[in-house]
């Protein structure tokens, strides 16, 4: 933990109505709050891009009208972690229970596939679950049939479990998939690829 600082409008002389303070400190548990606490099921994800943050849409497709059950906001510096996290779980599960439970049926092709906009007009959102939740941390968890995903908080004084959602084990290496080409694409808007240079005349 760093000494506290106070800053005046000159930045050298001391203010004391203000009181700065960088903060460092690892939690061993995290508050669940009562309305995380039972989680919600998801029988897919949506997986968006937005200037300074992914945001994991969790989708319930059982029933009409479609339902977004969780918005989760990530900053992009998890998204790498996340998918290194959710392969040693999938690994993990593989070793312990196959890889049977693991495949979806294939979708019947479509001509053309819906945009993101048709997608989002099928799909029932409340007010609450537009709003989002933000995460900086995750935890994964699994079952021979389910995998929870739990998404926190991480936040002086006590971390907080924002979002508690359970998927089917055949949705987690779908949801791989997205991560990762979606990170892909990230990365090659901040590193281009150089056409190579000419050869010398």
């Amino acid at each position: 933990m760093s000494t506290p600082s106070n800053f005046g409008n000159e930045g050298s002389k001391r203010d004391p109505s203000t009181y700065s303070q960088d903060v460092q400190f690892a939690n061993v548990s995290a508050r669940v709050p009562e309305k995380v606490a039972r989680g919600v099921f998801a029988t897919g994800v949506l997986v968006l891009q937005g200037a300074s943050e992914f945001v994991l849409d969790f989708v319930l497709r059982m029933n009409q009208p479609h339902q977004l059950v969780a918005r989760v906001f990530l900053p992009f510096t998890l998204v790498p972690q996340l998918i290194s996290t959710l392969n040693a779980n999938l690994e993990n599960y593989r070793q312990k229970f196959g890889t049977t439970q693991l495949s979806l049926p294939m979708p019947a092709p479509q001509a053309t596939p819906p945009t993101i906009e048709e997608i989002y007009q099928d799909l029932k959102i409340s007010e609450d679950v537009m709003i989002g939740v933000y995460a900086n941390s995750a935890m994964i968890v699994h079952t021979a049939t389910e995998f929870g995903l739990e998404f926190i908080c991480n936040s002086y004084p006590k971390a907080v479990i924002v979002a508690r959602v359970f998927l089917s084990a055949p949705q987690v290496p779908v949801l791989l998939r997205s991560l990762t080409q979606s990170w892909q694409k990230y990365q090659n808007k901040l590193h281009p690829t150089q056409p190579p240079n000419p050869p010398p005349a």
